[in-house]
């Protein structure tokens, strides 16, 4: 992984010195509509940030278009950016995908650092390098893999989100806790070391959150991610462990754009439950970690209203999934915490039966 993450003790220091460290002939922000109102006022006096231009895109996922990142290339054009320029991303999970997508494209790729400030793209979007948009109402269906040149995560932009927003950032981080990789063989006082991490998560008040306690579960799930993006920068093999949940939420989340549409996050959290179920049917997942994760996930994040009738919607939504071979829909399962189990198959009959189980427990 090329990136630098940096877990912020004074932003505008290190956000100076990443600036300095990028060739840059312009500065570009990218914010949506409510970061420019709610973070930009954070940083918008920072010396280093004297001149840079505003680009503005709207906010929420369904900004995540081609028709914004056509925005965000006009901006950058309008404002004489070349080959040369920095863009910087402050903004969620969207911003930092779709404008990483546009560096990565304008001029043929130019320098972007990412200033996330939403839970779910400290954990998740912002590192490893994955970039791109929704296209045709799917889910990251245009995209190429490039690596910011830093990440500055700074959790004092916690502060201004909602109880939904840190829900949705904090499914990732359970996700994370679930998948903390194993180095085979391990011994049984090792596996209560991999069980700690999840056991934490599962008994967070995420109601009312310490987000000094926050700040430090960020510092480690971040890890997990970096350790296995390191190991598989460009999702060959283990990075597919990234995708527990991911099989089962996107189709949920693009359901769920035809309908009401719901934080990425939260699909996630539902997708973990069908996806666990098959784990314990398919590779021996303990029962009591998966009821015990269920319960948490009900308890925090409520239920999905889909019904039987939904099935062969959220089936074909699965099948484009990017994962996928040969139209065989792709799971991540797992056959404990950390004992993760890339490109596991299961049938129809099997999706059908986990989704039973996700609609009645």
């Amino acid at each position: 992984m090329n990136q630098r993450v940096i877990i912020s003790q004074n932003l505008e220091a290190e956000l100076a010195s990443a600036i300095a460290d990028c060739e840059h002939d312009r500065i570009f922000v990218l914010t949506d509509t409510i970061t420019l109102e709610k973070c930009w006022p954070v940083v918008s006096s920072y010396e280093c940030l004297t001149g840079a231009q505003m680009i503005t895109i709207g906010a929420t996922d369904m900004a995540k278009t081609l028709e914004s990142t056509a925005h965000v290339w006009e901006g950058l054009q309008k404002g004489g950016a070349t080959r040369h320029s920095l863009l910087i991303n402050l903004g969620g999970g969207m911003i930092t995908d779709l404008g990483g997508f546009a560096a990565s494209t304008f001029k043929r790729g130019i320098n972007f650092i990412n200033i996330p400030t939403t839970l779910l793209s400290m954990v998740d979007a912002s590192v490893g390098g994955k970039t791109g948009i929704n296209f045709g109402g799917l889910k990251n269906e245009i995209g190429v893999f490039n690596d910011s040149k830093y990440v500055i995560l700074c959790t004092e932009f916690l502060k201004t989100l909602d109880h939904e927003n840190i829900a949705s950032g904090y499914a990732e981080m359970l996700k994370h806790g679930l998948i903390l990789r194993q180095s085979a063989p391990v011994s049984e006082a090792t596996k209560a070391d991999y069980t700690a991490m999840w056991a934490e998560l599962i008994n967070f008040d995420l109601t009312n959150p310490d987000l000094k306690q926050l700040q430090r579960m960020v510092a480690e799930s971040v890890q997990v991610k970096e350790r296995i993006v390191e190991e598989d920068p460009h999702e060959h093999g283990i990075r597919k462990a990234l995708n527990l949940g991911h099989t089962a939420g996107h189709a949920f989340e693009s359901w769920a754009m035809k309908h009401t549409p719901v934080l990425h996050g939260y699909a996630v959290a539902w997708g973990i439950i069908p996806e666990l179920y098959l784990a314990v049917k398919k590779t021996g997942f303990p029962v009591q970690v998966m009821r015990q994760t269920v319960q948490f996930i009900r308890e925090n994040y409520g239920i999905l209203p889909i019904t039987c009738d939904d099935y062969p919607t959220l089936l074909e939504l699965m099948s484009h999934d990017k994962k996928n071979v040969a139209g065989v829909i792709n799971f991540t399962l797992l056959g404990g915490i950390g004992d993760i189990r890339i490109n596991q198959t299961a049938t129809k009959e099997e999706i059908e039966e986990a989704l039973d189980f996700f609609r009645e427990g």
